[in-house]
């Protein structure tokens, strides 16, 4: 049978890295041959060293870098696996998968807890989980970590050292390695229609906020001061915020400012209904945004993509009420 034409994408991060004098530091492709190698075996592999860092210096920038490579190369493979350091992987999965609308092949995030160079690595099986789901023809963005597949826009990194590093928080795997090989689960994978695009367009004008008891609402005044366009609330529970001493009015003048706020949940799992408080209802009422079950990093990332296409507030708050690539859960 005629291997899978797999290309992999690679971007530093610990799977790739060596000691160094200050510590691990990220290298090229060339400390992954052994591991390419084998999987040689099983697929046709084509590598591309586009970035060498550490993950938590992958801006914006790299994510649309990163995005125009897997547009541009999608033709000739039959998946892309995309090497990434763990700490800012969510972020970047997230990300791409809004600036690549229909992307019309497997397009898998993957890493390791360990560089590869250590005998105890998890990057090896991690890598042979992506290139599977790489090599299974399912349009879309992925994670692929600890024998498990997610989507790219539903992966959150829990864990600093574990293996099992990521979740799927409220959404189901795509798939599962099993006794049975990669077993996808095709309620979760990502609907085949429509023509696939390149939108990048993405606003760095976007600040994520962590509501703590007491937070004084002049930091929605310097937001606006400093030029942001948007803000997530990470609020309380079902998307408490506190609205004594200002605090609604802070919210309310950024809304009637032209700032889009949504507002998510502290909680990693389950999510914000702005519906059920008192409070909650008072923030719909002035035009702020529900994130529902979204992650904090979808929130995010699809804010700044949304601001990053020239939308306006309403638009923006209509696009939050649909599902674009599984991020959120409708109805």
């Amino acid at each position: 049978m005629e291997k899978k034409k797999i290309l992999l994408l690679t971007t530093g991060g610990t799977i790739a890295s060596l000691e160094g004098i200050d510590g691990l530091e990220p290298h090229r492709s060339d400390v992954m041959e052994r591991e390419l190698n084998q999987l040689r075996t099983y697929y046709d592999i084509t590598v591309r060293d586009i970035m060498c860092l550490d993950s938590s210096n992958i801006r914006p920038e790299e994510w649309k870098l990163i995005a125009r490579r897997v547009f541009e190369e999608r033709a000739d493979f039959d998946g892309i696996v995309i090497s990434h350091g763990t700490d800012t992987m969510a972020y970047t999965a997230s990300a791409v998968t809004f600036m690549l609308p229909n992307i019309n092949l497997p397009v898998v995030f993957t890493g390791s807890q360990l560089p590869l160079a250590d005998i105890l690595s998890d990057g090896p099986d991690n890598l042979r989980t992506a290139f599977a789901m790489a090599a299974s023809g399912k349009r879309g963005v992925f994670l692929a970590f600890d024998r498990k597949v997610m989507l790219g826009c539903r992966a959150v990194k829990v864990r600093a050292s574990g293996f099992s590093a990521f979740e799927s928080v409220n959404a189901r795997y795509a798939g599962v390695v099993s006794n049975r090989g990669l077993v996808l689960d095709q309620r979760v994978l990502p609907g085949s229609s429509g023509i696939p695009a390149l939108r990048d367009g993405i606003s760095k004008n976007v600040f994520l906020l962590k509501l703590t008891p007491g937070l004084a609402p002049d930091i929605f005044a310097a937001l606006a001061h400093m030029g942001y366009k948007g803000i997530v609330i990470e609020a309380f529970g079902l998307g408490g915020v506190n609205v004594l001493h200002e605090g609604l009015q802070g919210i309310r003048r950024a809304v009637e400012q032209g700032i889009s706020v949504v507002v998510t949940t502290q909680c990693l799992y389950d999510s914000s209904d702005l519906r059920v408080y008192q409070v909650g209802n008072k923030l719909l009422e002035m035009g702020v945004i529900q994130g529902r079950d979204m992650t904090s990093e979808a929130a995010m990332t699809k804010l700044m993509w949304a601001l990053g296409q020239g939308m306006d507030q309403r638009q923006i708050t209509e696009l939050f009420s649909v599902s674009l690539a599984g991020e959120i859960t409708v109805g």
